[in-house]
C-alpha cells in the first residue's frame, strides 16, 4: 500500500493480476472484508453492502452453474442485466472458466440484441426479466447457437415457454446454494476476454475483441492520472455493457480496492447521488449539460439569482486558473466576494453531486468548453478524457491540476498518437483490440500494417494535448463546396436548454437544416412568451422564432454554417427508440431515416423560396443567403 495526498492506494499491477479473474482473486485476497459493492434491494427497500468475500462466494456459485452445462473454453456467453453484483459475478465466473462474455444493453432494441447474439454465436444468455426474454424468443431463429437461457426474475407468471431449445430456466434454479471456490484455471493474458459491440452512431454494431492484457494495461495506464483510492466510492450508472463504464467504473476500482455503488436508474440518479455521496463520478457529457441547463433555467427565472450564478462561475474560474498558475491571481474584490459566492451558490451545485466528489469524469463524447468552464468555476473537480471501444477504451486522460475546457488531455503513458489524413487521430497502443469479431476486412480497414488504429475522429494536438473536433462521418459536404462539422453546430444549439437533442443535415445539399427534439418545459414557456400554440411547434411563427434563437447561438459562425430551416418534435428521442446511443449521442442515420420525409419537405420549401428570390424583380435581395426561407412559407410539419 502506498501513500497519496488524498488517501492510501493499493493498486494491483497487471503483472500480478495477469488476467481479469486473476485481478479479482488478488483483490479478494488483499481486502476480503472491505465493502466491494452496494446496491439497492427493492424487496427490503434499502441499500445492501457486499464485501469482496461475499462477492467471491457468488462468483463461485456462478462458476459452478456454468460448469454444469458443459460449455467449452472460448464459447461466448451473453449478459443482459442492469448494473449490479450479479453482472460482476457472472462476468468474472465466465472469464475464469475460459468463456468470452458478450454484454448486451438492457434497453437496446430487440432487433439489435438478436443481431449481437447471432453475430457472436453466444451459447448462453443471462437476462433480467421474462418479458425481455419473451421479446427475444420471437426472434430466436436468428440466433440458433443459444442453447441456454437464464432469467434472473423468479416469478415467471404469464410467460409461456416455447418448445426448446434453448432451455429456459430462472437464474435461481441454475445457481447451486453453495459452491467451493473454483480452482484457478490457467488463462492466456492475450486471449480474448470479452467481445463488446460498438454503439456507433452509424451502421450495425461490430464486435470488438479485447484481451485480458489490453483491459488491465488500460486500467493501470489510466490510474497514473488519477489513482483510485481504497477510500473511494464510485457511483455506477452508465451501463456496464459500455467500455467506458466497464473499464473505469468496474475493473479500475477493483484494481484499486475502491467501493462501487450501483445507481437504481437514471431517473433516480439525483436521489442516489445524495444517498451514496460518491467521491468518483463517471458520466457522459449530456449529464453535465443537463446540470448546466437546470442551473440556467433557474437563472432565467430569477434575474438576481442569475446574476449571482454568473458572478460565481466567473470568479470561481479565475481562482481555479490562478491556482494552476495559468493566469494572474484575482483582485482583492474577487477574493473578498468569493467566500460568500461559494457559500450561497457554488456549494449548492456541488451538493447536487453529493457534496464530497474528489473527481468527476466526462467521457464518451466531447463536452462543450463553456459548460466545462462554468462547472469548473463552480468548483466541480471535472476532468475530461477520450477513448473508443477499440482501444479498451481510454486513449487520453487529464490530471486534476491540468484540466482545460475543450481539451481531452494527454495520451496515456506508453501510447502513441499522431494525425493522419484529414487530421484524423491515429492511435498505437498496447491495449488496441485484437480485431473485429469474424470481420478481418473491417479489422484491416481499422488497423494498418504498422499497428496504427484509425479512430474516425478529427483532432488537433497542441503541446501534446488532444482536442477533438468531431467525427469524420459527421463532416457534411455542402453542394456549395463548404464543409461543416455537424457535431459543432449541434453542440452550439444544444447549449440552449430549449433544445434537448439536435441532428443537423446538409450533406450534398445547398444549406443546413435540422431536426430538433424540444425540452417540454422550456417549450411551454417559450410558446407562452411568444403567443404560440404549444401543440404546433412547426407552425410558421413558431419556426421563425426558433430560427431567430438558433441564429443568435450560431452568430459567430459563417453564413454557410447557419441552420436555414428546422423540423421540431415534442417527443424526446430515446435509446429504446434506437435514436440515441448508450452515451446519449444521436444516431444520425436512424434520425435521418425517421424524418426523411419532413427533411425533404424542408428543402423543397427552401428551393421554392430561392426560386422566388431569383425572379428578376427580386434578384438584388438576399444574395448572401440563397437558401434562406421566406418567413411566411407553409411548413412541412403543418401539411
Amino acid at each position: 500500500m502506498s501513500a497519496h495526498p488524498d488517501g492510501p492506494t493499493d493498486t494491483i499491477a497487471p503483472a500480478v493480476a495477469k488476467t481479469l479473474p486473476g485481478l479479482f482473486r488478488e483483490r479478494v485476497a488483499r481486502s476480503p472484508d472491505a465493502v466491494a459493492y452496494r446496491e439497492w434491494d427493492s424487496a427490503s427497500g434499502q441499500w445492501c453492502d457486499f464485501t469482496w468475500r461475499d462477492t467471491a462466494r457468488l462468483v463461485a456459485r456462478h462458476h459452478a452453474a456454468l460448469a454444469n452445462i458443459g460449455l467449452a473454453s472460448g464459447d461466448r456467453v451473453a449478459i443482459q442485466l442492469p448494473n449490479g453484483i450479479d453482472w460482476v459475478a457472472f462476468d468474472i465466473a465466465a472469464m475464469a472458466a475460459g468463456l468470452i462474455t458478450v454484454p448486451l444493453y438492457t434497453y437496446d432494441s430487440v432487433g439489435n440484441a438478436a443481431h449481437i447474439l447471432a453475430s457472436s454465436g453466444a451459447r448462453l444468455v443471462l437476462t433480467d426479466t421474462w418479458e425481455r426474454w419473451g421479446a427475444l424468443d420471437k426472434l430466436r431463429s436468428q440466433f440458433p447457437a443459444v442453447q441456454h437461457v437464464w432469467v434472473r426474475e423468479t416469478n415467471a407468471a404469464g410467460f409461456a415457454a416455447s418448445p426448446g431449445p434453448p432451455e429456459v430456466i430462472s437464474l435461481a434454479s441454475a445457481l447451486p446454494t453453495t459452491a467451493k471456490e473454483p480452482r484457478a484455471q490457467p488463462l492466456d493474458p492475450r486471449a480474448t476476454a470479452t467481445i463488446i459491440y460498438t454503439s456507433g452512431t452509424t451502421g450495425l454494431a461490430k464486435g470488438v475483441m479485447l484481451t485480458h492484457f489490453a483491459i488491465l494495461w488500460n486500467c493501470e495506464a489510466a490510474s497514473k492520472f488519477i489513482p483510485p483510492l481504497r477510500s473511494d466510492v464510485f457511483l455506477s450508472f452508465l451501463p456496464l455493457a459500455h467500455a467506458f463504464e466497464r473499464t473505469l467504473g468496474y475493473y479500475l476500482p477493483m484494481m484499486g480496492g475502491s467501493m462501487v455503488a450501483y445507481a437504481r436508474s437514471v431517473e433516480t440518479l439525483r436521489g442516489d447521488l445524495q444517498a451514496i455521496r460518491p467521491t468518483v463520478f463517471l458520466a457522459v457529457p449530456r449529464i453535465y449539460e443537463r446540470v448546466h441547463e437546470a442551473i440556467q433555467r433557474e437563472a432565467q427565472q430569477h434575474p438576481i439569482k442569475g446574476a449571482l450564478i454568473r458572478r460565481t462561475a466567473e470568479a470561481g474560474w479565475r481562482i481555479c486558473e490562478a491556482r494552476r498558475r495559468r493566469c494572474r491571481p484575482p483582485g482583492l474584490a474577487w477574493r473578498l466576494a468569493w467566500p460568500l459566492l461559494d457559500r450561497l451558490v457554488a456549494r449548492r451545485v456541488l451538493g447536487a453531486f453529493g457534496g464530497r466528489l474528489r473527481v468527476a469524469v466526462s467521457g464518451g463524447a466531447s463536452l462543450p468548453a463553456d459548460i466545462a468552464r462554468f462547472l469548473m468555476g463552480m468548483g466541480l473537480p471535472l476532468v475530461e478524457g477520450y477513448g473508443l471501444t477499440e482501444a479498451a477504451p481510454v486513449v487520453t486522460a487529464t490530471a486534476l491540476d491540468d484540466a482545460r475546457p475543450g481539451c481531452v488531455g494527454l495520451p496515456l503513458h506508453g501510447l502513441e498518437i499522431r494525425l493522419g489524413d484529414d487530421n484524423e487521430l491515429l492511435v498505437r497502443s498496447p491495449s488496441t483490440m485484437k480485431g473485429y469479431w469474424q470481420d478481418p476486412a473491417a479489422t484491416a480497414r481499422a488497423i494498418d500494417a504498422n499497428g496504427w488504429l484509425r479512430t474516425g475522429d478529427v483532432a488537433e494536438i497542441r503541446e501534446g494535448r488532444v482536442y477533438i473536433g468531431g467525427r469524420l462521418g459527421e463532416r457534411l459536404a455542402l453542394s456549395t463546396g463548404e464543409k461543416v462539422m455537424a457535431s459543432t453546430i449541434e453542440a452550439a444549439i444544444r447549449q440552449d436548454a430549449l433544445f434537448e437533442q439536435v441532428c443537423v443535415f446538409g450533406d450534398g445539399r445547398p444549406c443546413l437544416t435540422a431536426a430538433i427534439s424540444l425540452n417540454g418545459q422550456c417549450w411551454s414557456s417559450f410558446a407562452s412568451k411568444f403567443g404560440l400554440d404549444a401543440r404546433l411547434p412547426n407552425s410558421t411563427n413558431a419556426v421563425a422564432n426558433i430560427l431567430q434563437r438558433i441564429g443568435e447561438l450560431l452568430s459567430d459562425l459563417p453564413a454557410y454554417a447557419q441552420v436555414r430551416s428546422v423540423h421540431l418534435v415534442l417527443e424526446p428521442w430515446t435509446i429504446q427508440q434506437g435514436l440515441l446511443t448508450p452515451t446519449l449521442k444521436v444516431k444520425r442515420r436512424a434520425i435521418e431515416e425517421r424524418y426523411r420525409k419532413e427533411i425533404d419537405l424542408l428543402y423543397g420549401d427552401l428551393q421554392e423560396a430561392r426560386q422566388r428570390l431569383d425572379e428578376p424583380r427580386n434578384r438584388s435581395a438576399h444574395v448572401k443567403a440563397p437558401c434562406s426561407p421566406l418567413p411566411e412559407q407553409p411548413r412541412a410539419g403543418d401539411r
